[in-house]
């Protein structure tokens, strides 16, 4: 009676995890963008600390991992996921 007045407050089926089916399947422009824009200023913090002079461990990984632009396109706009057949989100 109320799923068509609702929307998008309708309820979903939890065996989806809830809200599942309001997830895209792709993103959009501005959320590419918006991680591009994260994975740059990560890699400009990464730099200015290399060029204060501090070392440890964790910046020494940190240096080994690919800037931005050397990154795969699927490694860029997809997560880890253990739960998923091929170990990615989205």
């Amino acid at each position: 009676m109320f799923g068509s007045v609702l929307g998008a407050f309708t309820p979903s089926f939890a065996a989806l995890g809830g809200k599942a089916w309001r997830i895209p399947w792709r993103l959009s422009k501005t959320r590419k963008a918006n991680v591009r824009k994260r994975l740059r200023e990560v890699d400009d913090v990464i730099d200015v600390l290399s060029a204060s002079g501090i070392e440890c461990k964790q910046l020494v990984l940190a240096q080994a991992l690919p800037k931005e632009h050397e990154m795969n396109t699927r490694d860029k706009y997809t997560t880890f996921s253990r739960t998923a057949k091929n170990h990615r989100k989205g």
